[in-house]
């Protein structure tokens, strides 16, 4: 397991990130503590989780996630671990802070000081916001509509509260999540331009299926020194080719496939048959495959996985041997080119 520097931060993380959304609604407490415990007996540093964890969202799991990892973590050495969750921004929620949540002081200093109890923890490593509070198209939501514009609070503000809270050392460092490149540059130019705190890291979606990333936000998060942690690499379990051959019992699209409409298209179907044939040929899972391209990103500085089970955790962590050479990164590319970004 290797460790990078996270953005412009003192933080030295695993290369692979526990994602844990799947605490509370498919796995049990007994079952995440397993799950806890193989990661970091295998390197893994960096956990990674959100006060709206599990997912789907349901009023009465809110903050289980949270719950579960806070009674594993008083069983830890605490300074070997780096914790990060996120805190909601805008949303139809109405169990999250009676649905007015937004990214000001009252609701942030809630949003930690609900978190930090939940964890068992004094301080929170890195905290997030899980997406903007301004409106951006988030989640398969199609284009940018400046007629969806709504009041926000200013970033100037934002950035005063978390300066407060890491001042407080409640927190470490900031990042965000679902961001663009022109939020990536605001957060970042009214941190300097203000002598407040900078934000770190980014975690959007980045994937064999989805390399938007790429186009545009590898360049802001270069110049500003922000590191990406990359989610969903598996894209949704696609990349597993698990769906190749229907839906299995139990797994996310039979349990909630209807929220995930965007990942119902065909050539999804057609680019995951090829990378699993471009796996199979060269004696790696696709999985495995997709993880690996993932890591060689010079952009990305951890990939956040997920598993429900042991053995796709086994397999998740066994992609850190691989390394992909130039003749298969051609091969990736000429699929990327038939079929570009289908599940972004």
């Amino acid at each position: 397991m290797k460790y990078n520097k996270l953005g412009d931060s003192d933080l030295q993380v695993s290369e692979i990130c526990l994602g844990t959304m799947t605490y509370g609604q498919q796995n049990t407490r007994e079952e995440a503590e397993k799950l806890l415990d193989y990661a970091v007996s295998q390197g893994v540093n960096f956990i990674d989780t959100s006060e709206t964890y599990p997912f789907p969202n349901k009023a009465e799991k809110l903050g289980i996630t949270e719950e579960y990892i806070g009674e594993w973590l008083i069983h830890q050495r605490r300074d070997s671990l780096i914790i990060a969750t996120k805190v909601a921004g805008v949303t139809p929620l109405t169990w999250i802070r009676n649905g007015q949540n937004r990214i000001d002081s009252a609701n942030v200093t809630e949003a930690v000081e609900s978190s930090l109890r939940r964890l068992q923890t004094d301080y929170i490593d890195l905290y997030q916001i899980h997406w903007p509070d301004r409106y951006v198209p988030l989640f398969g939501d199609g284009d940018y509509d400046p007629k969806r514009e709504r009041e926000t609070i200013p970033i100037t503000e934002q950035l005063e509260v978390f300066a407060d809270l890491i001042q407080a050392g409640k927190i470490r460092y900031l990042g965000v999540s679902n961001e663009t490149p022109w939020g990536v540059c605001e957060f970042c130019h009214i941190a300097r331009q203000l002598n407040l705190p900078k934000i770190v890291s980014i975690q959007n979606g980045f994937s064999l299926m989805n390399r938007i990333f790429h186009i545009h936000l590898a360049e802001a998060c270069r110049f500003n020194q922000v590191g990406l942690l990359a989610y969903n690499p598996l894209a949704f379990g696609f990349l597993t080719g698990k769906y190749l051959s229907g839906i299995p019992k139990d797994s996310r699209l039979d349990l909630f496939g209807g929220m995930y409409s965007r990942y119902d298209q065909n050539n999804i179907a057609a680019a995951a048959q090829s990378y699993a044939d471009l796996a199979q040929q060269n004696g790696i899972t696709p999985a495995q495959l997709a993880l690996a391209y993932v890591r060689s990103r010079w952009f990305v500085t951890s990939t956040i996985v997920g598993a429900t089970k042991i053995e796709q955790l086994q397999e998740n962590l066994a992609s850190v041997t691989v390394e992909l050479d130039e003749t298969i990164l051609t091969e990736i590319d000429a699929i990327h080119r038939r079929y570009p970004n289908p599940a972004a």
